[in-house]
């Protein structure tokens, strides 16, 4: 028989208005991206306060939605899984289950690609999408009823909101932007920090080997600091790094392994987190906390600078529409000059 996929609703909130329409982003994946697009959800609840909105999310990055007063449900879905194990009948149910969720008003697709066009339009007719010339798979495109031009270098917190505003009517400003409030829900201060008053959370790893400062060069920075860091993880080889950093720096602590939702509280009552251009990193503006976010290989287009989330360069010529994930220049950053930014928003 074929599985179910974990594909359920889950923290529906009871209390909602009622409902004059329901309301569906997908946006599947990754980590970062969903971590990048969940403050649209404050705005369209501003501009659509009686809205049912639900979000369809791959199975393992959901949890970072839950709980949101401005969400009704978070479906899941097992796409990852069912590319890695070929799993035919799973993937059958998963079809099934997307149909029968419906019928959604208004369906956007925040990611632009075949397989979240095709997950859009599964569960409905009226999608809006990236038109191909902005999508990052530009045959995407061809799965919406409404597409927008909204440039593919457009800063990626820019590209998220223009789009929901178009496909609903509304306009999000930088004003409105730099005045949200978090993005997603905080919970308890993670109990290996509670002997501190304050720390520091540093992102050890990255998706990219590109994006991931030298663990050496992360043990100098900590020495630098005046707060106790405490090294944030998320592999066998982060940790590996991680051991490599502490070893090195008295001032560095290796934290325990994390779920998705301590991750999230680990930054959210970090008095500043650093780390590379990855989701963990991202989260602190999504809470409203200071960050320094470290760039090689990409540029400042993937956040939204602020006054307490600022970018760190290297002097590498970046081509955002033709990344070069080879590019190692995140190394030539020196940790004094990390530190500087640091100390200026500490």
């Amino acid at each position: 028989m074929p599985q179910e996929p974990p594909s359920a609703a889950i923290g529906y909130n009871t209390a909602m208005h009622s409902v004059s329409e329901r309301i569906a982003i997908v946006r599947l994946s990754a980590l970062g991206d969903i971590i990048n697009s969940a403050v649209v959800l404050q705005f369209i609840r501003k501009y659509r306060p009686a809205a049912r909105i639900e979000w369809i999310a791959e199975e393992q990055f959901a949890p970072i939605l839950q709980p949101n007063d401005d969400l009704a449900a978070v479906h899941t879905v097992p796409l990852k899984r069912i590319k890695r194990e070929k799993n035919l009948p799973l993937l059958v149910a998963t079809v099934k289950k997307l149909r029968s969720l419906g019928p959604y008003d208004l369906i956007i697709d925040m990611q632009g690609l075949l397989k979240s066009a095709v997950t859009a339009r599964l569960l409905g007719k009226n999608t809006h999408g990236f038109d191909a010339a902005s999508a990052r798979e530009g045959i995407a495109a061809r799965f919406y009823r409404r597409r927008y031009s909204i440039p593919y270098e457009t800063n990626i917190i820019r590209r998220n909101c223009d789009l929901v505003g178009k496909a609903l009517g509304f306009q999000i400003g930088d004003e409105a932007l730099l005045d949200k409030k978090p993005a997603l829900f905080l919970g308890k201060r993670p109990t290996f920090a509670k002997a501190v008053p304050h720390y520091i959370a540093i992102i050890v790893g990255a998706s990219w080997p590109s994006k991931r400062y030298p663990p050496r060069r992360y043990a100098t920075l900590c020495d630098l600091l005046p707060y106790p860091c405490f090294l944030i993880w998320g592999s066998e080889k982060e940790l590996e790094d991680a051991k490599t950093i502490a070893a090195a720096s008295e001032n560095a602590v290796v934290a325990p392994s994390l779920s998705l939702a301590q991750l999230r509280d680990a930054v959210g009552y970090a008095d500043l987190t650093i780390g590379g251009d990855t989701g963990p990193t991202h989260l602190a503006w999504a809470l409203n906390r200071p960050s320094v976010t470290l760039y090689g290989p990409t540029t400042p287009r993937m956040m939204f600078e602020t006054p307490r989330n600022i970018a760190v360069e290297s002097d590498s010529n970046v081509d955002i529409l033709h990344i070069d994930k080879n590019d190692m220049s995140i190394k030539t950053i020196s940790p004094g000059k990390i530190a500087s930014a640091a100390k200026a928003l500490l």
